[in-house]
């Protein structure tokens, strides 16, 4: 692929998560991604798995993944440079640190991707490098060093993959020029500009500013005289970045667990070390000895002891609050789905990834987990036991989507000049009939109330088909060239055939 040509077509892509393999035996996830109607998947692999001794390998992760794809799939791995042995901050799983030895490293990633070659389409070098401490212990200049060696091995092992730069994320989108984040990203993007084909975004926050964060991400890039096409390696919400005052309460209720932390034993890990499940390996044990209670886990006790009192914005985010919270959080995840998707295929990204597929182990549970707090409702399943097939609300709008996004080449937005309120998009679909989708701007808690205001919306079509992002049915008025509709916060699908509403 040139690297100034977008990647072909549109895919829609599920994360797996960001420890496949890691805490327990890898199992089966793509054939479900696939019922999900998800073209693209990607999945993390880490050093430490996969040569967890010096010139040893284990292959037991990779080709478990190798061997759960089909041709159709299209695959993107996320390789992080985590070891106990091989790299300065030792470990096996996060954060990844650059190499002892970058010819350690480099023969370990060649012998990774010759591993999977022909198979894997997509390489990426760590994930989200600039969130310095949680995901990468090193510098911009460690990560463009080991960006370069990435590159290279990557294109010599498999001259047809593709190198993605590891995602930009919310850290660096919501946060001010001068900030840290923002400047590693921009030494990145200034010194790592021959390393990389693909510029990973991350897309969290409001939906609607999704089209200023990929332009903001191009922007870094032509800053420096050149440009690649924008993936979007992550994205799904609400999040809690969404809502100020839910926000507040959470940063204050954490800065006072952390003003209250006294200095850890000698000996012990600082009391400020993330301290949860898939952040350090198992679920947390306690012990007489141990250290005291780390501050993230005190946040969350707080919150728990006094969730009645919370606004009901942060306590939808919180394991068994009110079941008219939780459903109203689905809704909210359900729209988003559909409003981040065609946000950013209209602004040109052509392959977005969901985060995420599942729990990362099954039956792992542990509400003062503020990692999962703050993301493991995002999941579109859970298990069942130890199978993946219990499916979340949103994961029936993704396959949805999908499959009303099937085949399509290209999503136009609309302009609509006298309703700045109103999205609107056109969906151009090989061999399919004309599909538009439409919503209206509102409170992403509250804008469910209101009701929507009609359109007279032209249409040319001999027929014409409503249905909204929960599959419902939606009846609409036709009157000549135009149909009388009432577009809300929830997305509309219009289009001139019966859209199939895919069941399980």
């Amino acid at each position: 692929m040139s690297r100034s040509a977008a990647p072909v077509g549109v895919r829609l892509g599920i994360v797996r998560g960001i420890s496949y393999g890691m805490f327990g035996a890898p199992d089966s996830f793509v054939p479900e991604m696939r019922r999900l109607g998800g073209t693209l998947v990607r999945v993390y692999v880490y050093w430490s798995q996969v040569e967890p001794e010096p010139g040893r390998y284990d292959w037991t992760v990779v080709d478990a993944i190798l061997g759960q794809l089909d041709p159709a799939d299209e695959v993107w791995v996320t390789v992080c440079s985590s070891s106990p042995w091989a790299t300065r901050h030792r470990t096996g799983f996060l954060p990844s640190s650059p190499a002892h030895d970058l010819r350690r490293y480099a023969r370990f990633v060649s012998d990774l991707v010759a591993r999977c070659r022909g198979r894997v389409d997509y390489w990426q070098c760590n994930n989200e490098p600039s969130n310095t401490g949680l995901l990468w212990a090193g510098t911009a200049a460690d990560y463009v060093e080991q960006l370069t060696a990435f590159h290279r091995c990557v294109r010599g092992a498999d001259p047809e993959a593709t190198v993605v730069l590891g995602g930009c994320g919310y850290d660096v989108l919501s946060s001010p020029a001068d900030s840290p984040a923002r400047q590693f990203f921009d030494h990145v993007v200034e010194h790592g500009r021959d390393a990389f084909d693909l510029f990973s975004v991350h897309l969290y926050g409001d939906p609607h500013g999704i089209p200023d964060q990929v332009e903001s991400v191009r922007g870094m890039m032509r800053r420096h005289g050149y440009e690649r096409p924008v993936v979007a390696g992550e994205y799904n919400g609400p999040t809690l970045f969404e809502f100020p005052e839910a926000q507040s309460v959470f940063q204050q209720t954490m800065m006072a667990a952390f003003a209250e932390q006294g200095p850890a034993a000698p000996g012990t890990r600082p009391a400020d070390a993330t301290s949860d499940g898939p952040l350090d390996g198992a679920p947390r044990t306690t012990s007489p000895d141990a250290p005291p209670e780390a501050p993230d886990r005190r946040t969350m006790r707080t919150l728990y002891a006094r969730m009645a009192q919370l606004p009901p914005q942060l306590q939808m985010f919180m394991e068994d609050c009110p079941p008219g919270l939780a459903a109203k959080r689905d809704r909210i995840n359900c729209r988003q789905i559909v409003t981040r998707n065609v946000l950013a295929l209209a602004s040109g990204v052509t392959r977005t990834a969901c985060w995420n597929l599942a729990p990362e182990i099954p039956g792992y549970r542990d509400r003062l987990n503020m990692m999962g707090f703050l993301f493991g409702k995002l999941a579109l399943m859970d298990y069942d036991g130890t199978g993946l097939t219990r499916r979340h609300p949103s994961a029936d709008t993704f396959a949805l989507l999908a499959a009303c996004l099937d085949g399509t080449s290209h999503v136009r937005r609309i302009d609509v000049g006298d309703r700045p309120d109103l999205y609107a998009f056109e969906v151009s679909r090989a061999g399919r009939g004309p599909l538009h989708v439409l919503w209206a701007a509102g409170d992403v808690f509250t804008g469910e109330d209101e009701p929507g205001t009609p359109v007279d919306w032209p249409w040319p079509h001999p027929a014409v088909h409503g249905l909204d992002a929960f599959g419902t049915r939606v009846p609409v008025q036709r009157d000549g060239g135009t149909v009388r509709v009432r577009p809300s916060v929830t997305p509309l699908f219009l289009s001139a055939g019966p859209e199939a509403v895919p069941r399980h």
